[in-house]
Order: structure tokens, then C-alpha cells, then sequence
């Protein structure tokens, strides 16, 4: 039975209602026989117009489910989309030339499962090298979100043809970045990481995982099929300044001076190891008092890294009682008091916490803290102390590393182990020990 079904009736989302409509089509042979599909069938309407899809089964159950989804999918997503999903053969492509930057991120946000914090992070990096090679002029409007200048240069980049950026042109903006930086060595090895992260974060949208989704031909080769990375630096680091003169100058700079905001973002980095975002929206929730532990956990505005960076920390007796008494004169639901509210909705990376960050990476850098990320040194700081104290593996648990190779490339071990036998070699042996020319 063939019936129209566009209609609104909620029966659509159940399978009898498309047991009902599904049919096998019966056709004529050349010499007028009539013979039936061994596939079932269904006609669906949408939107003014009417097609018939093959459901690719002689099974009923099986047919019936995938009526109703191509049904839902066309509702939710239109005949294009529909067409190049489940009749991709049909479907109208757009030629090469014709994908822009714009489409090809609009494609990928719509199709792909990446959170929208790192979207924004990969498509960021694939902006900031497709407008350098195009020569689009940059300057601080670009960052001007609420007078139009962001859309304008967003607008820009968009426009551009996907298949302007070759491998070739990559390459040569890669060259130019590196040539633009300072000759000295250490200019130039923080020139080498900022361009492989851009590089590894705009070649993250052309993985397997994405690409399988797009319902758009796209260049060949693909933008950073043989793009080469930059031999990576060590990332090996080494404290340049001492921790514990520190403490005791934020003690007295900070939590003596009334700054004690500042004070409490600078112990949970440096005594907790937690990242920015865990201290930005860190709740008062997260302290276990009785069992002296910090949680960090997913909440309604807060999602943890990884899995690995959900657990339960450890907190020093003295800790625990410095926060009680700062939870016992709270005024807000976060450890970190902030006159901004949280929003979870930004494409952008927002901290309800920034300008107090900001303020206490100025402080840092006036104390010795003289890196690019000061805040996130102290995290560094804390990992180092847990790995010279208690080795590797601890170190990596305490950061939360999903692998102990990460926590590796950072830290030394601080194990050092000898074969024992050194004593053999002096005058005064061990008399429970045979003499080396008796060994056999």
C-alpha cells in the first residue's frame, strides 16, 4: 500500500507505520513480463515533492527501520543532504573550485562529533594559515567581535577556495613563519612548536574520522596529505626558579595583601597541579572536607580534558583547612570568586576568571616565572616536585596525563639504580660474599 507520507502524524516515529507503507515495486520485463523487486520500497513525500527510495532489503523489519530513517533524516536535513547520504550516486556535487574554507568548516561542524571548544581551537589554525596565504590583511579588528571587524576578516577567510591551499602553498607558509622569527635559538624552537601546533591542529580536520561525514568532494590531494612537521623540540622541562621562595612571596604579596583571589588560583596550581579551566570553574562542591580531597569531576559547565583527568587529588591537612576558612566566607558557588558569569555557550575559550589570571601571570613574571604560560609553569613546577620526590609514575598520576609517554617527554626520571656489585671492587669486602676469583 503506497500512502502519502509527509504528513505531520507522530505515528511516523514507529516502525509499524512504516511496515504499513513499504512495498516491493513490480516492474516489466522487456517481453512484458511482470516480475516483483526482491527489495522493499517506500515513496516519501517532503516538502512538495514526492520520490521513491529503494530500502535495499527483502527484510521487513530491516526495510521498515530504514524508511524511517531516511524519513527523519530528510525532515531534519532536507532532499540535499538526504540524496547525498543514502543515494550518493544522485546527488549534486559542487566542483572543486567551487568549496570554500567557509563551506568546508560549515560541513565539518555540522557533521562531525568534535565539541565545539575544539572546533573553534582546529578551525582557528586553519584560518590563521589560510590567511596568510592569501595575504589577507590582519590587524586588531580582527578581534573586534561586537563592531563587525572579526566577521569581516572571518568573512575573508571564508570566501577563499579550499583548493588554494595545496601542500605546496602550506609548505612555503611554513618556511615564511619561521623566517619572519628571530634568529636566536630560542625564538627560533618557539617558532618550530607554534607552527606544528597550527599545522597538527588545521590537519585534524581532514582525519579519517571527519572526512568519512562530508557529503562534498574535496581537493586531491588533500591540504596536508605530505606536509612534513617540524622535528619537535624537547619538551624536557627544568625549573628556573625557586618554589619555595615563591610560596612564601605570594604568601606575603598576595594573601597577607588582601589579593586573595590571586592567591587561591596560585595554590591550586602550584600545590593542586590543576589547569586553568579546572580553576576557572572550579566548585566549592569539589572539596571533600572529612576525606581531604579535591574532585575534579564533570559538571553542568565544566568538562573534564579526558577521562584521565577526572579524579579524586589528594590535599595536604594544612590545604584543607586553608580553604575551609575561605569556603566559610564564600560568596559564590565557585572557589574562585569572579564577577563574570560563566559561558558554556562561547565559541571562543572564555574564563569567568581572565583578568584575574592575567593579573597573577603579571605578578609571576615580576617573581622570576619569565615563560610564555607562567600560570601553567606552576602546574609544571608541582609535577616536577611530585617526580623528583616519588618518580615517574607518580608525577603522571598526580598531572593526570592519559599516558605515562606524556608525562615522560616532560620530566627525567628521578630514579637512578646501580647493579650493587661497586663494593666488590674495594679492599673491604662482605664476608657473606665469595671472592670475585671463587665466582663460577
Amino acid at each position: 500500500m503506497r500512502k502519502d507520507c509527509a504528513s505531520g502524524s507522530r505515528s511516523k516515529t514507529d516502525i509499524a507505520f512504516w511496515k504499513r507503507r513499504i512495498f516491493k515495486p513490480v516492474y516489466r520485463r522487456g517481453d512484458g513480463t511482470r516480475v516483483q523487486a526482491a527489495n522493499y520500497a517506500v515513496e516519501i513525500s517532503f516538502r512538495a515533492r514526492r520520490i521513491k527510495w529503494s530500502l535495499d532489503t527483502p527484510n521487513r523489519e530491516a526495510a521498515a527501520a530504514r524508511a524511517k530513517e531516511i524519513y527523519l533524516f530528510l525532515q531534519a536535513n532536507g532532499w540535499e543532504a538526504a540524496f547525498a547520504r543514502y543515494r550518493p550516486k544522485e546527488a549534486p556535487k559542487p566542483k572543486v573550485s567551487d568549496i570554500t574554507v567557509g563551506e568546508f568548516l560549515r560541513e565539518v561542524r555540522t557533521t562531525s562529533r568534535l565539541s565545539s571548544r575544539t572546533f573553534t581551537d582546529y578551525a582557528e589554525a586553519l584560518r590563521r594559515i589560510v590567511s596568510e596565504i592569501a595575504r589577507i590583511p590582519s590587524s586588531n579588528r580582527k578581534f573586534d567581535r561586537f563592531g563587525g571587524g572579526h566577521d569581516q576578516w572571518i568573512g575573508a577567510i571564508s570566501a577563499i577556495k579550499l583548493n588554494e591551499l595545496t601542500p605546496e602553498a602550506i609548505e612555503r607558509w611554513k618556511r615564511e613563519y619561521l623566517r619572519r622569527a628571530q634568529s636566536d635559538p630560542i625564538s627560533q624552537r618557539s617558532a618550530r612548536v607554534s607552527a606544528n601546533s597550527y599545522l597538527h591542529r588545521a590537519k585534524c580536520l581532514f582525519g579519517k574520522q571527519i572526512l568519512k561525514h562530508l557529503c562534498v568532494a574535496l581537493p586531491d590531494p588533500l591540504p596536508f596529505s605530505s606536509v612534513e612537521f617540524e622535528k619537535r623540540p624537547s619538551l624536557k622541562y627544568h625549573s628556573n626558579f625557586d618554589v619555595r621562595l615563591l610560596v612564601a612571596q605570594a604568601r606575603a604579596e598576595l594573601a597577607e595583601a588582601g589579593k586573595v583571589e590571586l592567591f587561591k588560583i596560585f595554590v591550586l596550581a602550584a600545590m593542586c597541579g590543576l589547569r586553568r579551566r579546572e580553576i576557572d570553574l572550579l566548585p566549592w562542591t569539589a572539596f571533600r572536607w572529612n576525606e581531604g580531597i579535591l574532585r575534579i569531576e564533570a559538571t553542568e559547565l565544566f568538562q573534564p580534558k579526558s577521562e584521565e583527568s577526572t579524579a579524586d587529588l589528594p590535599l595536604d591537612p594544612e590545604l584543607v583547612s586553608l580553604f575551609r576558612g575561605y569556603y566559610a566566607r564564600a560568596k559564590s558557588e565557585f572557589v574562585i570568586q569572579s564577577d563574570l558569569a560563566p559561558n558554556v555557550r562561547a565559541s571562543y575559550l572564555h574564563y569567568r576568571c581572565g583578568r584575574l589570571f592575567a593579573e597573577l601571570c603579571r605578578w609571576l613574571r615580576a617573581r622570576g616565572v619569565k615563560t610564555i604560560r607562567p600560570l601553567h609553569t606552576l602546574r609544571k613546577e608541582f609535577g616536577s616536585l611530585i617526580n623528583r620526590t616519588h618518580g615517574i609514575h607518580a608525577a603522571s598520576r598526580a598531572l593526570r596525563h592519559a599516558e605515562i609517554g606524556i608525562t615522560s617527554a616532560i620530566y627525567d626520571s628521578r630514579v637512578r639504580t646501580t647493579s650493587g656489585l661497586v663494593y666488590l671492587l674495594t679492599e673491604q669486602q662482605s664476608p657473606n660474599v665469595f671472592p670475585l676469583s671463587a665466582a663460577g
